[in-house]
């Protein structure tokens, strides 16, 4: 099973696709809420160079908002 982070804030809906996403999947990932959390929130720019969310790390590819057909590939799904 792939090491699944999503860094989000409470107030994205692309955030919640994804999340929603990987939840129907019966995907298991960490939540980071990098509006509370600066220090993810820089972890999330160094690794993705973005500063927008959803940034979504599936082991170590970066996927930048909520991009289905990128995350089903990165998790292996037919």
């Amino acid at each position: 099973m792939p090491k699944v982070k999503v860094y989000s804030t409470p107030t994205c809906p692309w955030c919640y696709k994804t999340k929603d996403f990987l939840k129907e999947n019966n995907i298991e990932f960490e939540d980071i809420n990098v509006a509370s959390d600066h220090k993810a929130a820089q972890e999330m720019f160094t690794k993705s160079g973005q500063m927008g969310v959803p940034v979504t790390m599936i082991d170590n590819e970066v996927i930048v908002g909520f991009d289905k057909p990128k995350l089903k590939k990165a998790l292996r799904m037919a």
